[in-house]
């Protein structure tokens, strides 16, 4: 059982859900960003993704794009990823990597596979079209196999389904551009979503559409195996830098997913 596994086993035996925080790697700063995904995990995360800061985040929404920015401003490196890795596992909660493709294959596959693993890294994120999908899945499998680590996919709404490996995250696109859909109705709808897909996968299913406070977290974890929550989180550290909004927020949020 890999760690991913560990973790959402260990939540069902709890009879709950997951609590799974986002925070991107270099935000505010480098040592800023060790003590923020470190504070989220000490306050009820359960996994932490930690994102790979990118110049042009077509999937992320203003909060994560600013933050991003911010980053890579502040000269962000892609090897400053993994400080960020080992220091959520050091706090106790399971780190993922969250990051589109391209940087990875820049960074280099195999190299990207070791230093996850030697980092205590659980998996990768990446959100893959059905273009994209064979390449991906080709350029994962040996460094996966190797560190024994699975790659979970994004999946929007016209891909249904698994690919074998990790813990499928459902995303309905639109939210993040502007839809017009409110998060209450796209919430509502992933709960539609979720069930068709039980039909085909026996993998933990995890949904973060709109997620900010404990309430919501409750309303997702009524249906879902795991609760996402980045954007909110982010805008506690932007406006709070001392990390006590992130941590009451955390706490809220891991409240919200025991009560669901």
């Amino acid at each position: 059982m890999n760690a991913l596994e560990q973790v959402f086993a260990e939540c069902r035996d709890e009879g709950r859900s997951a609590l799974v925080g986002y925070l991107p790697a270099g935000y505010p700063d480098r040592e800023g960003a060790l003590a923020a995904v470190t504070a989220l995990a000490e306050a009820g995360a359960d996994i932490v993704e930690v994102g790979v800061p990118y110049s042009d985040p077509l999937m992320d929404g203003p909060v994560i794009q600013a933050a991003a920015e911010q980053a890579l401003d502040n000269g962000f490196r892609f090897a400053d990823l993994f400080d960020c890795v080992a220091a959520v596992k050091a706090a106790g909660a399971v780190p993922v990597v969250m990051s589109y493709w391209n940087p990875v294959l820049r960074y280099g596959v195999q190299r990207f596979a070791a230093d996850l693993a030697a980092a205590g890294g659980a998996g990768l994120i990446t959100p893959t079209s059905s273009l994209m999908k064979g390449v991906v899945d080709r350029g994962c499998a040996r460094p996966g196999r190797r560190h024994d680590f699975p790659r979970c996919t994004i999946f929007d709404r016209c891909e249904i389904g698994n690919d074998g490996q990790g813990v499928p995250r459902l995303h309905l696109r639109g939210l993040h551009h502007g839809g017009h859909r409110s998060p209450h109705e796209h919430r509502r709808r992933s709960r539609k979503l979720i069930a068709r897909t039980r039909a085909v996968t026996d993998l933990p299913l995890c949904v973060g559409l709109g997620v900010s406070t404990g309430a919501q977290a409750r309303e997702v974890a009524a249906f879902a195996d795991g609760v996402i929550v980045g954007s909110a989180l982010v805008a506690a550290l932007r406006d709070d830098p001392s990390l006590g909004a992130l941590r009451g927020l955390t706490e809220e949020l891991a409240q919200g997913v025991r009560q669901g």
